[in-house]
């Protein structure tokens, strides 16, 4: 059987500077995955429904819950540990 094994970032830190962009990162991967949504046919709808193909989530970011904001959250937080911890600097180009 399959058994996940993420690498261990649970010691990295992610910059200040980065850190104030990470909510507009989490914006970003829920347009992207909201957008292959609505590309593939599917609508917003109260509850999830894999045949009607609705979803409670197809809605703007500001409007979904914080626990719905922290799974783009934490998959975009996870990523940039990850960077890091592969050795890449992140870092924002000053023009």
């Amino acid at each position: 059987m399959w058994q996940p094994q993420p690498i261990d970032t649970s010691g990295i830190e992610v910059p200040q500077a980065v850190r104030k962009e990470q909510e507009t990162l989490s914006r970003q991967a829920h347009d992207i995955w909201a957008a292959k949504r609505l590309a593939d046919g599917w609508r917003y709808g109260e509850v999830r429904n894999d045949i009607e193909k609705t979803h409670p989530n197809l809605v703007a970011y500001e409007e979904l819950n914080d626990d719905d904001k922290s799974y783009d959250r934490d998959l975009i937080e996870g990523t940039i540990r990850l960077l890091i911890k592969l050795g890449f600097r992140i870092e924002r180009d000053p023009t």
